[in-house]
């Protein structure tokens, strides 16, 4: 059984409005996940480094997946993906996604003990037309590489439970019910969310309240816990 988690980090800046990249860690290692998607992870003006230094990362727990190239920069459009440094990388990609304004989304192949896993992580548009095309841009391009168990997830921007794009995601994906994620302090919409292909079972997950996770950033993490079904 793994933990994969999302997070929107809003580029370390807290609800107190203060910008304490190293609370972001400590949120981390309190959910305590295999993987982390994270959005708002580079700032995004100047030279668009990490929000998270990656000295500050290499001392903790993860390591990040290499998307960006540019020195202090491991995301692609403020997404990116961290995993434990037991996780074996075995390819990843950013993705391009039909956008109003600047989108992206990454995608990881990944081995955790000897089992493949790929990751999805996605921030969508405010637009909901824009988000409706993300998803299929998003589901499009993972079924056009090898079958292989799948964990799309992000910030989707979505208020409905189940409508607008929550409606693109047909009964080859199970929807997680998490809970209220945003806002941190008084949290009133699901808009982190969790999405697995039906080859993974979920077995637990939520929402990560804690006092730092509210301090942190507007958004709280959210996690599940997930095995592989074979």
């Amino acid at each position: 059984m793994i933990t994969v988690a999302s997070y929107n980090i809003r580029k370390g800046l807290g609800t107190d409005r203060r910008r304490r990249p190293d609370r972001i860690l400590d949120v981390l290692h309190e959910v305590s996940a295999d993987v982390v998607a994270l959005q708002e992870a580079d700032r995004r003006f100047g030279a668009r480094q990490s929000a998270l230094p990656s000295d500050l990362i290499a001392r903790g727990e993860y390591k990040a997946v290499p998307f960006d190239i540019r020195p202090g920069g491991i995301g692609w459009h403020g997404n990116a993906i961290l995993v434990r440094h037991s996780v074996d990388i075995l390819d990843y990609v950013p993705l391009d996604l039909p956008r109003l304004e600047p989108r992206g989304a990454v995608l990881a192949e990944l081995s955790i003990g000897g089992k493949a896993l790929r990751i999805v992580g996605m921030h969508l548009d405010l637009s909901g037309l824009w988000r409706r095309r993300q998803v299929r841009a998003v589901i499009d391009q993972v079924r056009s590489r090898a079958p292989m168990p799948t964990v799309l997830m992000g910030d989707l921007n979505e208020w409905s439970l189940n409508g607008g794009c929550m409606r693109e995601f047909d009964d080859g994906h199970h929807v997680v019910p998490l809970g209220r994620s945003y806002h941190s302090r008084r949290p009133v919409g699901c808009l982190d969310r969790i999405i697995l292909t039906p080859d993974l079972h979920l077995v637990a997950s939520g929402v990560h309240s804690s006092e730092r996770a509210r301090l942190a950033s507007d958004h709280l993490p959210v996690w599940a816990k997930v095995n592989w079904t074979d």
